[in-house]
């Protein structure tokens, strides 16, 4: 069946998509010229820190560990086929996205666009981790929630975080 990943490779994975939106949140703060942009840029870099040192620590319990499967190699299937799809798994890959990028709202677009796609790659993960580092997968889940709902509103135009865009 081709290429198939180990548990701890989708860790890896999660920990390339969480370097790849940091670098990519840096390189649109340094990129933009609306200040409110600039400070939603820079939060979202700082979680996206945040999040690599969450995943290194997932990353040391998965190790060893298999999910069950209804067939061998099913689920590694499957998260290969997600991550085939996704951008951000590729190396460096945040900062050159961000580079050829030509205005704000053509960045917050792309912004939302690689926080759905992270939650759905960690909802899928999710089944990857042992149970008990499945909660601090929710806890991310959430907060990649809480990102794209904080790019829409830019993206709108609303009050985020009490000033005006």
């Amino acid at each position: 069946m081709g290429n198939i990943f180990a548990a701890s490779e989708i860790v890896e994975i999660g920990i390339q998509i969480e370097k790849n939106g940091r670098d990519f949140y840096n390189t649109l703060f340094n990129n933009s010229n609306t200040a409110k942009a600039k400070e939603i840029y820079k939060y979202l870099a700082k979680e996206e820190e945040k999040h690599i040192a969450v995943f290194q620590k997932i990353f040391d319990s998965v190790e060893k560990y298999e999910p069950a499967e209804a067939y061998p190699g099913e689920y590694f299937a499957y998260m290969n086929a997600l991550a085939s799809e996704y951008v951000f798994t590729q190396k460096e890959r945040g900062e050159k996205v961000a580079e050829g990028i030509k205005s704000d709202k053509e960045a917050v677009e792309k912004a939302i666009g690689f926080e759905k796609d992270s939650i759905v790659f960690y909802e899928g993960m999710k089944r990857m981790v042992p149970e008990c580092d499945q909660k601090i997968l929710h806890e991310l889940i959430a907060q990649e929630e809480s990102h794209l709902v904080q790019l829409t509103k830019l993206k709108e135009g609303i009050i985020i975080l009490g000033r005006r865009v």
